[in-house]
Protein backbone atom coordinates (compact mmCIF):
# COMPACT_ATOMS: atom_id res chain seq x y z
CA UNK A 1 0.00 0.00 0.00
CA UNK A 2 1.27 3.48 -0.76
CA UNK A 3 2.32 5.41 2.40
CA UNK A 4 -0.25 8.29 1.35
CA UNK A 5 -3.30 6.91 -0.27
CA UNK A 6 -5.18 3.56 -0.23
CA UNK A 7 -8.32 2.00 -2.38
CA UNK A 8 -11.05 0.36 -0.26
CA UNK A 9 -13.47 -1.72 -2.34
CA UNK A 10 -15.66 -5.55 -1.44
CA UNK A 11 -13.36 -5.65 1.88
CA UNK A 12 -10.13 -5.53 -0.36
CA UNK A 13 -7.50 -2.66 0.47
CA UNK A 14 -5.50 -2.22 -2.92
CA UNK A 15 -2.63 0.28 -4.14
CA UNK A 16 -3.94 3.31 -5.19
CA UNK A 17 -3.09 5.54 -8.35
CA UNK A 18 -3.42 9.81 -7.85
CA UNK A 19 -7.25 10.15 -7.56
CA UNK A 20 -7.72 11.71 -10.41
CA UNK A 21 -6.14 8.47 -12.32
CA UNK A 22 -8.61 6.73 -10.44
CA UNK A 23 -11.64 8.37 -11.31
CA UNK A 24 -10.41 7.93 -14.86
CA UNK A 25 -10.78 4.41 -15.23
CA UNK A 26 -14.13 3.67 -13.73
CA UNK A 27 -17.73 5.25 -14.75
CA UNK A 28 -19.99 6.85 -11.66
CA UNK A 29 -20.88 9.21 -9.68
CA UNK A 30 -18.50 10.51 -6.31
CA UNK A 31 -17.93 13.29 -4.17
CA UNK A 32 -14.91 14.35 -2.14
CA UNK A 33 -14.78 15.22 1.39
CA UNK A 34 -11.88 15.38 4.18
CA UNK A 35 -11.43 14.98 7.65
CA UNK A 36 -11.59 17.61 10.49
CA UNK A 37 -10.20 17.71 13.83
CA UNK A 38 -7.24 15.98 13.62
CA UNK A 39 -9.50 12.85 11.77
CA UNK A 40 -12.49 12.65 14.22
CA UNK A 41 -15.08 13.96 12.11
CA UNK A 42 -15.97 14.13 8.57
CA UNK A 43 -16.49 17.33 7.13
CA UNK A 44 -20.23 18.22 6.08
CA UNK A 45 -20.78 13.86 5.37
CA UNK A 46 -24.81 14.51 5.32
CA UNK A 47 -24.56 16.91 2.74
CA UNK A 48 -21.98 14.86 0.65
CA UNK A 49 -24.48 11.59 0.63
CA UNK A 50 -27.22 13.86 -0.43
CA UNK A 51 -25.79 14.92 -3.32
CA UNK A 52 -24.16 11.88 -4.09
CA UNK A 53 -27.90 10.52 -4.19
CA UNK A 54 -28.77 13.22 -6.46
CA UNK A 55 -25.77 12.73 -8.54
CA UNK A 56 -26.61 9.12 -9.36
CA UNK A 57 -30.40 9.91 -10.14
CA UNK A 58 -29.56 12.66 -12.47
CA UNK A 59 -27.37 10.10 -14.23
CA UNK A 60 -29.83 7.22 -14.31
CA UNK A 61 -32.82 9.05 -15.72
CA UNK A 62 -30.17 11.03 -17.85
CA UNK A 63 -27.04 9.73 -18.46
CA UNK A 64 -26.78 6.00 -17.68
CA UNK A 65 -23.69 5.29 -19.26
CA UNK A 66 -21.80 8.13 -16.86
CA UNK A 67 -22.64 5.46 -14.08
CA UNK A 68 -22.42 1.82 -15.58
CA UNK A 69 -20.79 1.67 -18.75
CA UNK A 70 -20.48 3.51 -22.15
CA UNK A 71 -22.51 0.07 -23.67
CA UNK A 72 -25.53 0.23 -21.01
CA UNK A 73 -28.77 0.28 -22.30
CA UNK A 74 -31.27 3.35 -20.96
CA UNK A 75 -34.17 0.86 -21.27
CA UNK A 76 -33.08 -0.88 -18.35
CA UNK A 77 -33.71 1.76 -15.67
CA UNK A 78 -36.91 2.45 -16.94
CA UNK A 79 -39.09 2.75 -13.59
CA UNK A 80 -36.36 2.56 -11.36
CA UNK A 81 -35.27 4.71 -9.03
CA UNK A 82 -32.68 5.28 -5.96
CA UNK A 83 -34.06 5.83 -2.61
CA UNK A 84 -31.38 8.27 -1.00
CA UNK A 85 -31.12 6.34 2.34
CA UNK A 86 -30.19 3.45 0.54
CA UNK A 87 -27.11 5.18 -0.50
CA UNK A 88 -26.35 6.38 2.62
CA UNK A 89 -26.35 3.09 4.18
CA UNK A 90 -24.44 1.46 1.19
CA UNK A 91 -21.51 4.21 1.15
CA UNK A 92 -21.77 4.50 5.08
CA UNK A 93 -21.25 0.62 5.56
CA UNK A 94 -18.14 0.33 3.05
CA UNK A 95 -16.56 3.52 5.12
CA UNK A 96 -17.43 1.82 8.48
CA UNK A 97 -15.58 -1.35 7.26
CA UNK A 98 -12.56 0.89 6.00
CA UNK A 99 -12.51 2.77 8.68
CA UNK A 100 -11.83 -0.01 11.09
CA UNK A 101 -9.98 -2.25 9.26
CA UNK A 102 -7.23 0.21 7.72
CA UNK A 103 -7.25 3.78 8.22
CA UNK A 104 -7.59 3.04 12.47
CA UNK A 105 -3.86 0.48 12.07
CA UNK A 106 -2.54 2.83 8.77
CA UNK A 107 -2.97 5.84 10.36
CA UNK A 108 0.53 6.82 10.95
CA UNK A 109 1.83 5.68 7.78
CA UNK A 110 -0.85 8.40 5.60
CA UNK A 111 0.87 11.84 5.17
CA UNK A 112 -0.96 14.87 6.44
CA UNK A 113 -2.83 16.12 8.95
CA UNK A 114 -6.46 14.71 7.98
CA UNK A 115 -7.75 12.21 5.65
CA UNK A 116 -9.06 13.14 2.17
CA UNK A 117 -11.58 10.78 1.07
CA UNK A 118 -13.73 10.36 -2.52
CA UNK A 119 -16.32 8.58 -2.61
CA UNK A 120 -17.02 6.73 -6.07
CA UNK A 121 -20.26 4.79 -6.59
CA UNK A 122 -20.41 2.99 -10.20
CA UNK A 123 -22.58 0.05 -11.75
CA UNK A 124 -21.80 -3.20 -11.75
CA UNK A 125 -22.90 -4.33 -15.61
CA UNK A 126 -21.71 -8.21 -14.67
CA UNK A 127 -24.95 -8.30 -12.28
CA UNK A 128 -27.56 -6.07 -14.94
CA UNK A 129 -29.42 -9.21 -16.02
CA UNK A 130 -30.84 -9.68 -12.54
CA UNK A 131 -32.13 -6.23 -12.40
CA UNK A 132 -36.12 -7.49 -12.76
CA UNK A 133 -35.36 -9.07 -9.55
CA UNK A 134 -33.81 -6.67 -7.37
CA UNK A 135 -33.19 -2.80 -6.58
CA UNK A 136 -31.17 -0.70 -8.73
CA UNK A 137 -28.85 -0.28 -5.15
CA UNK A 138 -28.31 -3.90 -5.21
CA UNK A 139 -25.98 -3.03 -8.36
CA UNK A 140 -24.24 -0.17 -7.60
CA UNK A 141 -20.44 -1.12 -6.32
CA UNK A 142 -18.43 1.85 -3.91
CA UNK A 143 -15.14 2.34 -3.86
CA UNK A 144 -13.37 4.61 -1.39
CA UNK A 145 -10.23 6.18 -2.31
CA UNK A 146 -8.50 7.27 0.94
CA UNK A 147 -5.19 9.58 1.16
CA UNK A 148 -3.62 11.91 4.00
CA UNK A 149 -4.10 15.99 3.22
CA UNK A 150 -2.06 18.50 4.50
CA UNK A 151 -3.85 21.85 5.48
CA UNK A 152 -2.89 25.44 4.65
CA UNK A 153 -3.82 24.96 0.99
CA UNK A 154 -7.14 26.84 1.27
CA UNK A 155 -4.59 30.48 2.78
CA UNK A 156 -2.66 29.88 -0.51
CA UNK A 157 -4.27 32.72 -3.01
CA UNK A 158 -6.22 31.39 -6.21
CA UNK A 159 -4.95 31.93 -9.52
CA UNK A 160 -7.88 31.59 -12.53
CA UNK A 161 -8.30 31.38 -16.05
CA UNK A 162 -11.09 30.87 -18.58
CA UNK A 163 -10.36 28.51 -20.31
CA UNK A 164 -13.39 27.12 -21.69
CA UNK A 165 -17.61 26.17 -21.99
CA UNK A 166 -19.33 24.84 -18.97
CA UNK A 167 -20.59 20.98 -19.10
CA UNK A 168 -22.90 19.24 -19.59
CA UNK A 169 -25.30 17.64 -17.23
CA UNK A 170 -23.62 19.60 -14.84
CA UNK A 171 -25.81 19.44 -12.00
CA UNK A 172 -24.14 15.49 -11.15
CA UNK A 173 -20.84 14.95 -10.00
CA UNK A 174 -18.97 12.43 -12.26
CA UNK A 175 -15.88 10.72 -13.15
CA UNK A 176 -15.66 11.01 -16.81
CA UNK A 177 -15.48 15.13 -16.48
CA UNK A 178 -12.23 14.61 -14.90
CA UNK A 179 -11.31 12.69 -18.70
CA UNK A 180 -13.23 15.77 -20.51
CA UNK A 181 -11.63 18.59 -18.78
CA UNK A 182 -8.17 17.41 -19.73
CA UNK A 183 -7.94 18.77 -23.20
CA UNK A 184 -8.33 22.64 -21.52
CA UNK A 185 -5.06 21.77 -19.44
CA UNK A 186 -2.80 22.83 -22.61
CA UNK A 187 -4.03 26.33 -21.95
CA UNK A 188 -3.39 26.96 -18.68
CA UNK A 189 -1.23 29.68 -18.18
CA UNK A 190 1.75 29.28 -15.64
CA UNK A 191 1.45 29.15 -12.18
CA UNK A 192 -2.42 29.05 -12.63
CA UNK A 193 -4.80 27.56 -9.88
CA UNK A 194 -8.05 27.06 -11.73
CA UNK A 195 -9.51 26.93 -14.99
CA UNK A 196 -12.77 28.58 -14.78
CA UNK A 197 -15.88 27.85 -17.63
CA UNK A 198 -18.24 30.20 -19.11
CA UNK A 199 -20.43 29.91 -22.17
CA UNK A 200 -20.57 33.04 -23.66
CA UNK A 201 -17.00 34.42 -22.56
CA UNK A 202 -18.31 37.07 -20.21
CA UNK A 203 -20.42 35.26 -17.68
CA UNK A 204 -18.41 33.41 -15.14
CA UNK A 205 -19.81 29.84 -14.33
CA UNK A 206 -17.46 27.70 -12.23
CA UNK A 207 -14.00 26.40 -11.99
CA UNK A 208 -13.10 22.65 -13.32
CA UNK A 209 -13.68 21.81 -9.62
CA UNK A 210 -14.43 24.72 -7.84
CA UNK A 211 -17.73 26.78 -8.02
CA UNK A 212 -16.59 30.47 -8.27
CA UNK A 213 -18.08 33.72 -6.18
CA UNK A 214 -17.36 37.31 -6.35
CA UNK A 215 -18.28 40.02 -3.96
CA UNK A 216 -19.24 42.81 -6.09
CA UNK A 217 -20.15 46.73 -5.51
CA UNK A 218 -23.51 47.53 -6.56
CA UNK A 219 -24.19 49.20 -9.53
CA UNK A 220 -25.56 52.07 -7.47
CA UNK A 221 -23.23 52.04 -4.86
CA UNK A 222 -20.06 54.88 -4.95
CA UNK A 223 -17.30 53.25 -6.01
CA UNK A 224 -15.16 53.35 -2.70
CA UNK A 225 -13.43 50.49 -1.02
CA UNK A 226 -15.26 48.36 1.15
CA UNK A 227 -13.59 49.01 3.72
CA UNK A 228 -15.51 51.39 5.81
CA UNK A 229 -18.57 51.15 3.89
CA UNK A 230 -22.19 49.21 4.71
CA UNK A 231 -22.37 45.85 3.75
CA UNK A 232 -25.10 46.85 2.13
CA UNK A 233 -23.27 48.23 -0.78
CA UNK A 234 -22.11 44.89 -1.88
CA UNK A 235 -22.99 41.34 -2.57
CA UNK A 236 -21.61 38.03 -3.20
CA UNK A 237 -22.82 36.44 -6.77
CA UNK A 238 -22.06 33.39 -8.22
CA UNK A 239 -23.66 31.71 -10.85
CA UNK A 240 -27.34 29.76 -10.35
CA UNK A 241 -27.32 26.15 -11.05
CA UNK A 242 -30.23 26.59 -13.42
CA UNK A 243 -27.10 27.99 -15.73
CA UNK A 244 -25.14 24.80 -15.53
CA UNK A 245 -22.92 24.47 -12.60
CA UNK A 246 -22.04 21.94 -9.62
CA UNK A 247 -24.69 22.57 -6.61
CA UNK A 248 -21.63 22.36 -4.70
CA UNK A 249 -21.63 21.48 -1.03
CA UNK A 250 -19.77 24.43 0.46
CA UNK A 251 -21.54 26.36 -2.43
CA UNK A 252 -24.63 25.47 -0.68
CA UNK A 253 -23.11 26.59 2.83
CA UNK A 254 -22.07 29.37 1.55
CA UNK A 255 -25.65 30.54 0.59
CA UNK A 256 -26.55 29.27 4.12
CA UNK A 257 -23.97 31.74 5.70
CA UNK A 258 -24.65 34.15 3.53
CA UNK A 259 -28.57 34.40 4.88
CA UNK A 260 -27.47 34.24 8.24
CA UNK A 261 -25.26 36.58 8.36
CA UNK A 262 -27.19 39.29 6.18
CA UNK A 263 -24.51 39.46 3.55
CA UNK A 264 -26.35 40.16 0.41
CA UNK A 265 -26.25 37.22 -2.44
CA UNK A 266 -27.49 37.24 -5.62
CA UNK A 267 -27.75 34.07 -7.76
CA UNK A 268 -25.82 35.45 -10.69
CA UNK A 269 -23.04 34.98 -13.27
CA UNK A 270 -20.63 37.18 -12.48
CA UNK A 271 -19.90 39.36 -15.56
CA UNK A 272 -16.18 39.93 -16.64
CA UNK A 273 -17.45 43.25 -18.07
CA UNK A 274 -19.10 44.66 -14.76
CA UNK A 275 -15.01 43.34 -13.18
CA UNK A 276 -14.07 46.84 -11.78
CA UNK A 277 -17.05 46.56 -9.77
CA UNK A 278 -15.56 43.44 -8.31
CA UNK A 279 -13.88 43.87 -4.62
CA UNK A 280 -13.02 40.03 -3.79
CA UNK A 281 -13.40 36.77 -4.99
CA UNK A 282 -12.92 33.00 -3.97
CA UNK A 283 -13.19 29.57 -5.18
CA UNK A 284 -15.30 26.75 -2.78
CA UNK A 285 -14.85 23.06 -3.03
CA UNK A 286 -14.71 20.32 -0.10
CA UNK A 287 -10.76 20.12 0.60
CA UNK A 288 -10.14 24.26 -0.24
CA UNK A 289 -12.98 25.18 1.64
CA UNK A 290 -12.53 28.95 0.51
CA UNK A 291 -9.38 30.02 -1.49
CA UNK A 292 -9.24 33.83 -2.23
CA UNK A 293 -8.29 34.85 -5.44
CA UNK A 294 -5.34 36.90 -6.17
CA UNK A 295 -6.20 36.96 -10.00
CA UNK A 296 -8.19 36.29 -13.01
CA UNK A 297 -7.40 35.87 -16.52
CA UNK A 298 -9.48 36.43 -19.54
CA UNK A 299 -8.35 35.22 -22.69
CA UNK A 300 -8.34 38.52 -25.36
CA UNK A 301 -11.14 37.20 -28.24
CA UNK A 302 -13.64 34.58 -28.02
CA UNK A 303 -13.38 31.07 -26.81
CA UNK A 304 -13.81 29.51 -30.25
CA UNK A 305 -10.79 31.17 -30.90
CA UNK A 306 -8.50 30.47 -27.96
CA UNK A 307 -9.29 26.71 -29.32
CA UNK A 308 -7.42 27.77 -32.13
CA UNK A 309 -4.41 29.77 -30.62
CA UNK A 310 -1.22 28.03 -29.34
CA UNK A 311 -1.52 27.98 -26.07
CA UNK A 312 2.39 30.15 -26.16
CA UNK A 313 0.39 33.12 -27.89
CA UNK A 314 -2.89 33.32 -26.12
CA UNK A 315 -3.08 37.06 -24.74
CA UNK A 316 -4.61 37.36 -21.86
CA UNK A 317 -6.91 40.39 -20.22
CA UNK A 318 -6.25 40.03 -16.07
CA UNK A 319 -8.45 41.43 -12.82
CA UNK A 320 -6.06 41.70 -9.73
CA UNK A 321 -7.71 41.74 -6.44
CA UNK A 322 -5.43 42.93 -3.13
CA UNK A 323 -3.08 41.00 -1.21
CA UNK A 324 -4.67 38.48 0.97
CA UNK A 325 -8.56 37.19 1.57
CA UNK A 326 -11.09 40.06 1.67
CA UNK A 327 -13.32 40.94 4.87
CA UNK A 328 -16.36 39.27 3.41
CA UNK A 329 -14.34 36.40 2.28
CA UNK A 330 -12.43 36.11 6.04
CA UNK A 331 -16.16 36.81 7.61
CA UNK A 332 -17.42 33.57 5.34
CA UNK A 333 -14.55 31.80 5.57
CA UNK A 334 -14.92 31.74 9.46
CA UNK A 335 -18.58 30.93 9.50
CA UNK A 336 -18.08 28.15 7.09
CA UNK A 337 -15.51 26.40 9.06
CA UNK A 338 -17.43 26.74 12.34
CA UNK A 339 -20.64 25.14 10.47
CA UNK A 340 -17.99 22.55 9.62
CA UNK A 341 -17.67 21.61 13.07
CA UNK A 342 -21.42 22.06 14.26
CA UNK A 343 -22.49 19.65 11.38
CA UNK A 344 -19.74 17.26 11.43
CA UNK A 345 -19.95 13.72 11.44
CA UNK A 346 -18.32 11.66 13.89
CA UNK A 347 -15.76 8.29 12.21
CA UNK A 348 -17.00 6.78 15.51
CA UNK A 349 -20.74 6.91 13.98
CA UNK A 350 -19.75 4.89 11.43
Amino acid sequence: MSNCRFLYHNGVVLDAPPVTTFLQSLPGAYTTTRTINSVTSFLFWERHMKRLSSSICILLDSKPELLFSSGSSSRVWMNQSVNESSIYDLVNGSMSKAMRSVVVKERERLCGEELAVTVLVTGNVEKLSRLDDEKVVDFLDVWLHIGGYSLGVGNIAASLALVGHGRDVAAAKYSDWVRLRKPLEKFRPPSTTELLLSNDGDHLLEGCVTNFFVVSRRKSSSSGSLYGESLSEFEVQTAPVTDGVLPGVIREVVIDVCLSKGIPYRERAPAWSERELWEEAFITSSLRIVQHVRTIKVPVGSLEALACTKPEEIQWKEKRFKEGPGMITELIQKAIMERGTEEGFPLKDL
